[in-house]
């Protein structure tokens, strides 16, 4: 299996890194370089598929405006153009700017720091309890500085959303909904993206592993590791991604029940009633469709980051 995956990615060779195993961070390599790459990451990928996203909330609300209701993701993307424009794709974009850097940052830093110090970077067999640590330990650490961004972002991408500002918005969710507003989906959010992360950092480095058993820097490797691993986790992971999308819309919603939706339980048992076990699969597809990209753009950012920092160091 190893030597066909090989194959079939023709002649790539990976770069290789002298003195030191690329994976493991070397001696000298800082705090700021590996924030700074986790930032890169960041915006790169969040910006790069901000419409992909945009699509997967609307089509995770449950009771949208009628302007609002869509088949699929195709027909989304068609209607929201022609209705709204194409630019109201990237509605709440700059939310996401705004913290998806520092997020990322704290994210892949905590990560590598966490990585260390359980024994990950040892040797060449696989580490999947150091992997999935990591990576909830990052996410746990990250979210707490995103959540708040993630809400502003969600309540301006949805369908006739009134905010044109981040500044709007924060000051309308602070006066009417108070402070708890912007951490109201944080317990849910983190129920998500735990298993998700560490489901992604398991599949990410196992399949590192296997297809570049050298460890040197691949881009090849890192985009198709990436792609496969946030597919993996995406999918397993989306009735949880359902609850966080009610639960940070809530202020937005027509129905008098969502809008008072407090917690996952509470959230979990509106989506059963009034959709069945099928409600809690709604943007499925385009989670996977936005979730393969974003991970593979991620990773490949973060990894082209830290080896840009390494070589320079080198010189």
């Amino acid at each position: 299996m190893q030597a066909s995956l090989q194959q079939r990615m023709g002649d790539h060779v990976p770069v290789a890194v002298e003195e030191y195993d690329y994976e493991g961070l070397p001696p000298n390599f800082t705090l700021v370089e590996n924030m700074a790459a986790g930032a890169f990451a960041g915006i790169a990928e969040h910006t790069l598929m901000y419409p992909f996203d945009l699509l997967k909330t609307r089509l995770q609300i449950l009771n949208p405006s009628p302007g609002g209701l869509y088949t699929g993701v195709s027909n989304a993307l068609s209607t929201i153009s022609k209705a709204e424009g194409v630019g109201s794709l990237w509605r709440g974009i700059s939310s996401v700017v705004l913290g998806a850097g520092p997020a990322h940052a704290v994210y892949f830093a905590t990560y590598e720091a966490v990585k260390h110090a359980m024994g990950g970077n040892n040797g060449n067999e696989h580490h999947p309890l150091a992997a999935a640590t990591s990576g909830a330990c990052a996410t746990i650490a990250s979210d707490a500085l995103m959540n708040p961004f993630d809400v502003i972002k969600q309540r301006m991408q949805v369908h006739g959303s009134v905010y044109r500002s981040i500044a709007q918005c924060t000051r309308n969710v602070y006066k009417n909904e108070g402070l708890a507003a912007f951490y109201v989906s944080y317990p849910t959010t983190l129920c998500m993206t735990v298993p998700f992360t560490a489901l992604q950092f398991t599949a990410y480095e196992s399949l590192s592993k296997v297809i570049n058993p050298g460890k040197g820097y691949d881009p090849v490797t890192h985009c198709v590791s990436g792609a496969l691993a946030g597919a993996f986790a995406a999918g397993l992971t989306t009735p949880l991604d359902v609850i966080k999308t009610l639960l940070q819309t809530r202020g937005a919603a027509q129905d008098a029940e969502i809008r008072s939706a407090k917690g996952l339980i509470r959230a979990a048992s509106i989506i059963k009633r009034q959709h069945g076990y099928a409600g809690f699969f709604r943007g499925l597809r385009p989670r996977i469709i936005t979730t393969m990209p974003s991970t593979a753009i991620c990773w490949s950012s973060y990894e082209m980051a830290k080896a840009y920092f390494i070589r320079h160091r080198d010189d």
